[in-house]
């Protein structure tokens, strides 16, 4: 039986950062770029079903919904497949917990910061864009004049986990911290990493994930989370693949109807040949 479970689970990583506040509190200090002196000093979740979801997508629920002593909102999500919906729900949400503030009698100067931090343990997030970086940060940003300080109104984090590489930094001891935590402990974990027992929230999330915190349907729900999300995640390669060999077959479709145009135009290939040289059939050709 293994040591610990993987955190980046939907269970475990609830376990952590949904039913203890000072773990979470501190995961967001981490990780967010929160403007000096601005640091969240208490948390209190909220209900995340107050979220809207897509019920077409699985893995895709807001793990943890919180706001904290400034009136700010943070969600929280780890993402363990990625598509190109997420981003766009994710934006969708953050708009929409964004707007509920407003309440009848409010003006719009009452509105406070919202942010998400997705954690995406998929290394095909961004993938279209190039590079390796493992953080990506949008906001709602005046293009003139980056340092309007309404830039934070609307925030999102993605942090692309595979993508990140412990760089023992002094000045960013937590944020690799807990980026350690979330990428090297497991199953396989025998003996984790000396600096994150030695640091106390790193440690008492280590011992949350200890196989004997969890009880046996717990378990199984947890087994039940990784065989579904290999299931999506073959299912998605699969469309993948059959997308594009869709196009190779379009593609190479228009490139025997270019060639043939060609030869037609030339005059000097009978239908017959030209239906030899492309394999298309003279109907098509004579309609060209």
């Amino acid at each position: 039986m293994p040591k610990y479970l993987d955190p980046k689970a939907d269970l475990t990583f609830k376990k952590i950062f949904g039913q203890h506040k000072h773990l979470v509190m501190s995961l967001l200090n981490a990780l967010l770029p929160l403007p000096d002196g601005m640091e969240i000093k208490s948390v209190e979740y909220m209900p995340s079903e107050n979220i809207p979801d897509n019920p077409g997508k699985k893995y895709s629920i807001v793990d943890v919904y919180c706001t904290d002593n400034l009136d700010r909102s943070f969600i929280v999500e780890m993402q363990s497949v990625w598509n190109t919906e997420f981003f766009v729900r994710t934006l969708f949400n953050v708009a929409s917990v964004y707007t509920k503030q407003l309440e009848k009698g409010m003006s719009f100067g009452d509105l406070k910061d919202v942010y998400a931090l997705c954690l995406v343990n998929d290394k095909k997030a961004f993938e279209q864009y190039g590079g390796s970086e493992y953080i990506q940060e949008y906001y709602l940003t005046n293009k003139n004049h980056p340092k309007d300080d309404r830039r934070t109104d609307l925030s999102m984090v993605f942090v692309v986990l595979p993508n990140f590489k412990p760089q023992n930094r002094a000045v960013k001891k937590m944020h690799d911290l807990w980026l350690k935590f979330l990428t090297e402990i497991d199953e396989n974990t025998i003996d984790a990493d000396p600096e994150l027992i030695e640091n106390e929230e790193t440690k008492e999330a280590l011992d949350l994930l200890r196989t004997s915190a969890f009880t046996e349907g717990e378990r199984m729900a947890y087994e039940k989370y990784w065989l579904d999300v290999s299931t999506e995640k073959s299912a998605l390669e699969r469309e993948r693949k059959e997308g594009r060999a869709e196009g190779i077959a379009e593609g190479e479709a228009q490139t025997k109807l270019s060639i043939a145009r060609y030869l037609k135009s030339l005059g000097t290939m009978t239908m017959e040949q030209i239906a030899t040289a492309t394999q298309l059939p003279i109907s098509q050709i004579q309609s060209l």
